[in-house]
């Protein structure tokens, strides 16, 4: 498997914000004059406003939280709340924990984005760990309590993002994928009932496992597991709804890039040593194993190449050429997409699926502080291995806003994934 030696058109592969997040943009900041005791007065305020919204939290009437919750998030998107989550770090969360509990699907769904982003304010260690402890049953049985998508939709953001910066061992974000998959493809008993989930929580479960599978050990997972998953996915491309089909197909790359599918061949292949039945059995899993990859191959080519007509909007039909063009060439030739964004001056680079991934859900749940959080916070950056560049004018940094994202991925139109762009602007309105 190597890079693609030439960079083809391929815009479409990186989720866009912004309409106009191709352009530079360099204003000039106002606050370029602004005193110091100016500034700590701003600052000062900012911080009350919080500490009156986590008050909030406490109130009695629904729509209350609600609006606590809004800005809280808006506080976080706008600036990096270190020294206030030193000292509301415990309260935050537990009230966050409480709306799950107890709210409306709006404030389950602000709580779960609020709680997402503590978790990547604070970064790994410690703290981090608590979250995932702590909220992990909550927000399991928040799952059981309701289907309106939105509300699903937010919850698993929640559970993807805290597993992937609290999750040390492989166990706990394996425990996190299967919460997640049980949510489409239930385990059936004589207790279970089961709700046929729409497409925007398929799109949803599917697009959160894969972000989290990105962390995984292709060793980590049992060959049962992947070949279930793998099944299950290659279904989902014959599925009516473009972004389930889409979700799907990322999906699979990530895997067909950890070399899953050879894994089992090979293991198929070396169980050939026993009786002459467990030979047959062996012979019979490596063909059955061909033969999935051959009719994955199969579904790609043909929606690589899709006239229309079936499923979601027609803007999102060249999306999804792109992408399974894409994923046609690296099981074919082995080639990875690359793209590179500019932010603040500097480039961040993505040269596998997995970073594509993760940068493009990263840039959905953080919406508009998608750029302060690239820009300032030490997490995301050693994430993307990224190093922004730091221009100071009186102490603070110059123009920070989402239109500083420069895409430099060509000539293709930008499209979004739209039912995860639906399930985001829930969650944000």
């Amino acid at each position: 498997m190597g890079k693609r030696k030439t960079q083809r058109n391929n815009a479409a592969m990186l989720d866009s914000d912004d309409d106009n997040s191709s352009v530079s943009s360099s204003s000039t900041m106002r606050s370029a004059g602004m005193s110091v005791s100016g500034t700590e007065e701003v600052e000062l305020n900012k911080d009350s406003l919080l500490d009156e919204a986590v008050d909030n939290l406490y109130e009695k009437r629904g729509s209350t939280r609600e609006k606590a919750l809004a800005s809280i998030i808006e506080a976080f998107n706008s600036n990096l709340q270190h020294e206030f989550v030193e000292k509301k770090f415990a309260t935050l969360l537990h009230r966050c924990l409480n709306s799950i509990k107890k709210g409306s699907s709006k404030e389950i769904s602000l709580a779960s984005h609020t709680i997402g982003l503590l978790a990547l304010t604070i970064g790994p260690g410690d703290k981090a760990r608590e979250i995932l402890e702590e909220s992990i049953t909550p927000v399991s049985q928040a799952f059981k309590s309701g289907y309106e998508s939105s509300k699903i939709a937010s919850l698993l953001e929640c559970l993807a993002i805290i597993t992937f910066v609290g999750g040390i061992e492989p166990e706990e974000t394996e425990k996190s994928m299967q919460i997640m998959w049980q949510l489409v493809h239930p385990k059936l008993g004589s207790n279970v009932i089961t709700v046929k989930p729409s497409a925007v929580v398929i799109t949803a479960v599917v697009s959160a496992w894969s972000f989290l599978l990105t962390t995984m050990d292709r060793w980590s997972l049992s060959p049962k597991l992947w070949l279930e998953s793998i099944t299950y996915l290659s279904s989902l491309l014959d599925k009516d709804d473009r972004s389930v089909r889409i979700a799907a197909g990322e999906a699979l790359e990530v895997i067909f890039e950890m070399g899953s599918l050879e894994k089992f061949a090979t293991e198929a292949e070396g169980s050939n040593n026993g009786s002459v039945s467990e030979g047959n059995k062996s012979k019979e899993g490596l063909l059955h194993i061909q033969g999935l990859r051959a009719k994955i191959l199969n579904q790609v080519r043909d929606l690589s190449v899709e006239a229309g007509g079936k499923g979601s909007a027609k803007k999102d039909l060249n999306y999804q050429r792109s992408l399974f063009k894409d994923v046609l060439e690296f099981l074919e030739d082995g080639y990875c997409p690359e793209t590179s964004m500019k932010i603040g001056g500097e480039s961040l680079q993505t040269s596998t699926w997995s970073q594509l991934i993760q940068l493009n859900f990263f840039r959905r749940f953080l919406g508009g502080g998608f750029t302060k959080h690239m820009q300032e916070n030490e997490f995301l950056q050693d994430v993307f291995g990224f190093t922004p560049k730091r221009n100071l004018v009186g102490g603070e940094h110059v123009s920070n806003n989402l239109k500083n994202v420069q895409i430099t991925k060509f000539s293709h139109q930008q499209s979004k994934n739209p039912a995860l762009e639906q399930a985001a602007d829930a969650i944000r309105a």
